[in-house]
């Protein structure tokens, strides 16, 4: 049954797009009430220690809108971020959206850093426990895992800093470089690379426990297909069998959660940030909130959130795309293709 250009159009691009919309506005709205809730007057933080009249005090609410109703700065605050505007630090007095890519980097590169090697080893971990499920790997590894998986990657990234913090110097435990960092490319990518260490695995541990345990489920399901009793059958090892007909199909519900993690492990990374001082939007979020810098919060809190948002939604919109078999199951076969190369490969992998 063929769908009407029309109808396509509807539900492929403004059913979403209207739903992204709906999402993005209700984000909006919750980071500007949850930081209206917040105890304490930034004006009074920012002038802490200083001697000054309530002239002042009412000069420096008016300069920052906060004399109006919540309204009107609601309504201020959303015309500016439609242009763009992120506003003013109220304690660096420089533009929000300057600070927001400063600290961008550092937070990517971490971020990153720890995706990669926590989906690498969490993949061939949890494919070699599934690939013998009840065996003794499967059992051991699961239950580190699981353990993994339910530690508070604040409260590891504390004992990391305690074992590492104390009269050892293998791994520094503050900052992303030396207080006088050494010249040469390599010498500095090797420092920055030492501080990096700690961070990348507080956040490693725990998101490996994921990956592992999805990647275990995954190839525990493939295994049990009959064409994977047929590749065996004709005498191919098993590293071939996992790695030319397992790991293809298998993968798909990992890229699915990579995906929707994207935006978790940011503000995921808000706490290891913080115990680490190392200088991306997490810490520039705990800074904003000791003053507390309404700007800054809002537009991290916005960094935080949107990529949840916009990934969660990309991810079930390319999910028929990414795996063909859900496109089948919903019948959207007409209007949801599957990508070539996937298709290809889960066809070649169940004609082995």
């Amino acid at each position: 049954m063929r769908i009407a250009p029309g109808a396509r159009v509807l539900r492929t691009v403004l059913v979403p797009a209207a739903d992204l919309a709906g999402h993005l506005f209700f984000v909006v709205v919750v980071g500007f009430l949850l930081f209206r809730v917040i105890p304490g007057d930034p004006v009074l933080a920012l002038t802490r220690g200083r001697p000054t009249t309530p002239e002042q005090l009412a000069a420096l609410r008016h300069e920052f809108g906060l004399d109006r109703s919540p309204a009107v700065q609601f309504a201020d605050h959303l015309r500016d971020l439609l242009h763009g505007d992120l506003g003013i630090s109220y304690a660096y007095h420089r533009p929000v959206a300057d600070l927001i890519m400063e600290r961008l980097g550092p937070t990517l590169l971490l971020v990153g850093t720890a995706t990669v090697v926590s989906i690498a080893l969490g993949g061939y971990g949890g494919m070699l426990a599934g690939w013998r499920p009840g065996g003794p790997l499967d059992r051991s590894s699961t239950t580190v895992a699981l353990l993994l998986w339910a530690t508070p990657s604040f409260w590891l990234a504390l004992i990391l800093l305690v074992a590492f913090g104390s009269g050892t110097d293998w791994f520094p435990v503050g900052g992303m470089r030396s207080t006088d960092p050494p010249a040469g490319l390599l010498a500095a990518t090797w420092d920055v690379a030492r501080h990096l260490a700690l961070p990348c695995l507080s956040l490693v541990a725990v998101q490996y426990g994921q990956y592992h345990l999805l990647m275990r489920s995954s190839t525990a399901a493939e295994r049990a297909h009959p064409y994977l009793r047929l590749a065996r059958a004709k005498g191919l090892p098993d590293a071939t069998v996992r790695r030319r007909h397992v790991l293809p199909n298998a993968l798909l519900p990992t890229a699915t959660l990579a995906l929707v993690n994207a935006g978790y492990v940011v503000s995921g990374a808000v706490a290891v940030e913080s115990v680490f001082s190392w200088p991306g939007l997490g810490y520039l979020a705990y800074e904003a909130l000791q003053t507390p810098d309404l700007p800054v919060l809002h537009a991290t809190f916005l960094v935080f959130a949107v990529p949840v948002v916009v990934a969660t939604l990309l991810a079930d919109r390319l999910r028929g795309r990414l795996d063909p078999r859900l496109a089948d199951q919903r019948g959207g076969g007409d209007d949801v293709k599957p990508w070539p190369g996937v298709s290809a490969r889960a066809g070649r992998s169940r004609g082995a």
